[in-house]
């Protein structure tokens, strides 16, 4: 099989294998029909009433391929930007493009900037509307260099895109077998909090969506442009006909009980996108001027469905989205500063829509991938790697600094397993649990959501308010 075939492969892998996650909603009614045994939330369900004041939303964006986090900051004093050109030569930044940063409170010697492909979120940075976490990843407990040599606990299949993705998403690299993800976890434990909520409170803009899959909550697929509706059923003549008709059918009691369940969870399927649909119809449209660009697009549909949660009963939303084209094994420069671009002009409307909404501290933003990549390139690119730096945006998050210890940035180190694959100083878990603390979780339900934080020190690494 050919390298490129193995590519596809995984890719279609990875945009498929929860492809049926809420095309048409179909099963984000299937969670209804399980909702009956949901675990019971850490607060009393609120009133219609509250729903504005107490509402929050946590919106992952994975930017899927592995993002070259060490492209991201870069180290800015002169001796330690001249060790870093030369370990990453063809791969380096030039200094006079950088965009310098200081943090209010992170120190390790060492001053840093950001890629000049991030002007926007840097003046998120400055404002304290941003941080960064250093060196985060997967990890089963906290693992030195000795460890890894020796296997010992370890991530399973530690380098592979597909296997990353899913313990990122899920919080659990010691489980070969994919059951739920975090998020999933997390909003079983407090969909309660949602007042008679019409659709999921988990939406999926993409596919590859494990992050939202819980045991009873499951993820509705919208799109950017709005519900993902049955092809050909909408409009006028034929194909208003064909829609009343197979509304009827559904609609219908059939005597055989899996035919009967079938008809029903359909028929809630359609109704829930006919009434997600008409509710967008007449949403006020967003002030905010979004980017021509896909990652705007899913973010502006993110923001307008924040919006409505009020009129779909939502509390909490936990939302996915998926940035592709971070598998930068050639032609990095080519690719990744135009990506890290886009994320950023995209990521920074959104925030002004958030304060355009009145939401800008109940919503928080925060990035993951698969892993990050190596400090020694190839010929034009960078290889799978382990430790990688993410950031979150927000009104709640206390920005302008940087979280975790950022790697030491030397080859052949105590942080190095080869080439620059940092082992991560920071756990997913930890990153996870302080997110899920702010959306509203007792340290008591902590290890429902994420069962593993309890063989780490920092359950909270003190990002939020």
């Amino acid at each position: 099989m050919k390298s490129s075939d193995i590519s596809n492969r995984r890719e279609f892998i990875r945009q498929s294998c929860c492809a049926a996650v809420g095309t048409t909603g179909m099963l984000s009614a299937i969670a209804q029909l399980k909702a009956i045994g949901a675990v019971s939330a850490d607060a009393v369900r609120p009133s219609s009433s509250q729903l504005v004041t107490d509402f929050k939303a946590l919106v992952c964006i994975f930017l899927s391929g592995g993002n070259d986090g060490t492209n991201v900051i870069i180290p800015y004093d002169t001796a330690s930007y001249n060790s870093y050109l030369q370990s990453r030569s063809v791969v380096a930044l030039n200094k006079t493009d950088l965009l310098s940063i200081k943090p209010k409170t992170y120190s390790d010697g060492k001053s840093y900037a950001l890629t000049p492909n991030m002007l926007e979120l840097k003046t998120l940075f400055d404002q304290g509307n941003l941080a960064f976490i250093g060196n985060v990843g997967t990890l089963v407990k906290p693992t030195t260099l000795s460890d890894y040599i020796a296997g010992t606990a370890l991530p399973n299949q530690l380098y592979s895109h597909l296997d990353q993705t899913v313990q990122w998403q899920s919080s659990l690299p010691d489980q070969p077998v994919f059951k739920t993800g975090w998020g999933g976890r997390l909003a079983d434990l407090l969909d309660s909090l949602n007042a008679d909520h019409t659709i999921s409170m988990s939406l999926a803009l993409d596919g590859g969506d494990y992050f939202g899959i819980g045991n009873n909550v499951i993820p509705y697929r919208i799109n950017s442009g709005g519900v993902e509706t049955l092809n050909g059923f909408y409009g006028n003549g034929m194909s208003s006909i064909r829609y009343s008709a197979i509304k009827q059918m559904f609609g219908s009691k059939p005597d055989n009980l899996i035919a009967n369940n079938f008809n029903d969870t359909t028929k809630t399927a359609i109704d829930e996108s006919e009434f997600l649909l008409n509710l967008l119809n007449n949403a006020p449209t967003l002030k905010t001027t979004f980017p021509n660009s896909y990652t705007a697009s899913k973010l502006k549909m993110v923001a307008t469905m924040a919006s409505l949660a009020p009129s779909l009963g939502l509390n909490r939303q936990i939302f996915f989205i998926s940035v592709g084209g971070f598998d930068t094994h050639t032609q990095q420069m080519a690719s990744q500063p135009n990506l890290i671009k886009e994320v950023s002009e995209a990521m920074n409307a959104f925030y002004n829509s958030t304060i355009e909404l009145g939401l800008s501290k109940q919503i928080t933003t925060f990035t993951t991938s698969d892993f990050g990549r190596t400090y020694n390139p190839n010929s034009d690119g960078t290889d799978h790697g382990w430790g990688n730096l993410q950031w979150i945006m927000g009104g709640a998050v206390k920005g302008g600094d940087i979280y975790g210890k950022m790697p030491s940035l030397l080859v052949g180190g105590n942080d190095d397993t080869g080439r620059g694959r940092w082992i991560p100083s920071t756990s997913v878990d930890e990153y996870n649990s302080t997110l899920a603390k702010w959306f509203g979780v007792s340290s008591t339900n902590m290890s429902t959501v994420l069962p593993n934080i309890g063989r780490f020190a920092n359950p909270d690494l003190g990002f939020m308010i």
